[in-house]
């Protein structure tokens, strides 16, 4: 009887000690990352930027069940290389940047992992409103730096329609059509430096 419980609590003791897959930790380093979109304006698209974000993620290669992701974009910096329109993206109409003067991404799960890439699920917030997302993510690989320091690189891309998230304002020209398109092409290029 005695060997029997404490064989149950060497078992238990081992459950307890048992090592938790962990992930190492990436900044995302702005000088080689970019988070950009485009949207259509009449018959042809704008491309824009938010010039000023932040980000870590925790990534270990082979162990998808650790991968973690989250971004901070400031709604201010917004820059589509024309001040007025920039101005008016920044207003009431559009973002509220005075409001809402961040945009946040926060990742929940990764799923279809392959050697090239997965699909990472997550909440995103834009002018107050979450919502959820999936994003198509290329995995670009990890190495060492010539400084020696360990850095990953990805590609993440995700449609959303900026009207889910508030960002109705608009206007019907004159053959009857909209001026500004629905669906937004968001796409983030992330380079990282690991944390020691």
């Amino acid at each position: 009887m005695m060997s029997k419980w404490l064989g149950r609590m060497v078992v238990i003791a081992g459950m307890c000690w048992a090592p938790v897959a962990s992930a190492a930790t990436y900044k995302l380093d702005p000088d080689h990352s970019s988070v950009e979109f485009k949207i259509r304006h009449l018959f042809s698209y704008v491309h824009g930027e938010f010039t000023e974000f932040e980000g870590t993620y925790e990534y270990e290669p082979g162990k998808p069940e650790t991968w973690k992701a989250r971004a901070v974009m400031q709604t201010a910096s917004i820059d589509t290389k024309a001040a007025d329109r920039d101005e008016h993206l920044r207003s009431a109409d559009f973002f509220d940047a005075a409001t809402y003067p961040t945009i946040t991404f926060t990742s929940t799960q990764v799923t279809d992992v392959t050697s090239a890439g997965a699909k990472l699920h997550g909440i995103l917030n834009i002018h107050g409103v979450e919502k959820p997302v999936v994003m198509d993510v290329a995995i670009h690989g990890e190495g060492k730096d010539p400084w020696g320091k360990t850095r990953s690189g990805f590609t993440a891309t995700v449609t959303v329609d900026r009207k889910d998230f508030g960002l109705m304002w608009n206007k019907v020209v004159e053959a009857g059509q909209m001026l500004v398109g629905d669906e937004v092409q968001i796409t983030i290029e992330v380079e990282g430096i690991r944390q020691e």
